[in-house]
């Protein structure tokens, strides 16, 4: 039995499996694995060979199940003796020091942690989430600690929420690759002096960027303004496209709330009907005419001839949408012409849009040359917001962040062996 063991697990000598006990009750198996008497072994720090034994001291670790059993695994760990740095413990061939955990269900856990909410996984394993987290958290970060930005050149900015209320985490993403490069908490203008430090640690420089892309956050821009400056922005069009949605929304719910109509169109006495409100057609003003059914879009025209105001700023931004149907040509003289009815149009959201989109101008064109869109922000976003959703939300920004960099950040975690020297991860997708 200790033969097959010693081959299962891949052990070489000095290492052997001394017994093996089982315990019904408990339901798991114990393995105690121990050196031959008299053996040498390397030092950790300089590598020197045959270093003798100092002293040991006895250890558990957690391996993968065998059969429907968790299998744990004892051993006497040795620290050695060396002329040059002393007494150092080794390194042990089936785990990392303090972990508790062998490398081949250190793997697993970060396999599951790709698909799985950590307290899942911790309740799959009869394990604490705590102990969990610990082993998502180093493995992670010492990824990212390996991670090279000496070739980044585009970043995306997008903000994403922990859980409800202002709890927000920046996450920054390499837009060639698509892949998260850095998160942090908080959506403020020093999430880029953040990133910039990151950057310099991971072999990049800030002046190596030659495009930023986020929407039209005034932190966003004054933050990327002082920490990148010289560093062309593009404002993406689907935050721009968003914030004149939402300043159409606004127009719809005022007039809606004041009943700002003529009597006559409140209410016909012969008929004994209402005329149509704008109550629950938020959707049907946002949504893109194109995936208008004929019914929607006559109703739309219905509620534009009744409610002025809406349907002003409903041309107002089909116009703006054909912004980005020009051709480089047109593009400084059409926005021009749109800003000029924009401004004028006494509609005090669409004017305050209006209002910033001048403010920002070259950003708001430079789409037209940079070719940059957020598209790739928004699906890195999606994944993130998928992960989230499957754990019911996180008890930390930390947490939110380490699950980020691990569903989206392109990470090489492959970073242990196994006891016969290759990767430790049979992972298809190359996650790990």
């Amino acid at each position: 039995m200790q033969q097959l063991f010693e081959k299962a697990l891949g052990l070489v000598p000095p290492w052997k499996v001394t017994r093996s006990e089982s315990d019904p009750k408990a339901q798991r198996l114990d393995l105690f694995l121990d050196f031959e008497r008299g053996a040498r072994f390397r030092c950790p720090a300089c590598g020197a060979e045959g270093c003798p034994v100092h002293d040991t001291e006895d250890e558990e670790w957690r391996h993968l199940n065998f059969m429907q059993y968790p299998l744990y695994l004892h051993a006497r760990v040795p620290r050695v003796r060396c002329e040059k740095d002393g007494v150092r413990q080794i390194d042990l061939p089936w785990a990392r020091p303090g972990s508790g955990f062998s490398h081949l269900f250190e793997a697993f856990v970060m396999t599951l942690a790709a698909e799985m909410p950590v307290k899942a996984i911790a309740d799959l394993l009869g394990e604490h989430d705590t102990r969990i987290w610990r082993v998502v958290h180093f493995h992670v970060e010492r990824a990212r600690a390996r991670e090279d930005f000496s070739k980044v050149r585009h970043v995306g900015v997008d903000e994403t929420s922990r859980r409800r209320g202002q709890r927000y985490a920046s996450l920054l993403c390499d837009l060639e690759r698509a892949r998260l490069l850095f998160a942090t908490p908080g959506k403020d203008g020093g999430a880029f002096g953040r990133f910039k430090d990151d950057l310099v640690a991971h072999r990049g420089e800030p002046a190596q960027l030659v495009e930023l892309c986020m929407d039209m956050s005034p932190a966003y821009v004054s933050g990327a303004t002082e920490h990148f400056a010289g560093v062309p922005i593009t404002f993406d069009r689907y935050h721009l496209m968003q914030d004149l949605n939402f300043a159409l929304d606004q127009v719809r719910r005022s007039e809606q709330a004041s009943r700002a109509l003529p009597a006559r169109h409140l209410w016909s006495r012969r008929r004994r009907t209402q005329l149509p409100t704008l109550k629950k057609s938020r959707y049907l003003w946002l949504r893109n005419p194109a995936k208008l059914s004929d019914r929607q879009r006559a109703e739309v025209e219905r509620l534009s001839a009744v409610h002025d105001r809406t349907g002003r700023s409903y041309r107002i931004e089909l116009a703006f949408q054909e912004l980005y149907t020009q051709c480089p040509e047109e593009a400084e003289a059409y926005p021009r012409r749109w800003y000029a009815w924009a401004i004028r149009s006494r509609l005090i959201p669409i004017v305050e849009f209006a209002r910033t989109v001048k403010q920002l101008w070259d950003g708001v064109l430079r789409c037209f040359t940079s070719k940059v869109s957020d598209g790739i922000l928004e699906a890195i976003g999606s994944l993130v917001q998928a992960a989230k959703r499957r754990a019911r939300g996180y008890r930390t920004t930390e947490n939110l962040i380490v699950i980020a960099s691990l569903v989206a950040g392109k990470l090489d975690l492959a970073t242990h062996t196994s006891w016969r020297g290759a990767p430790i991860s049979q992972d298809p997708t190359g996650r790990l």
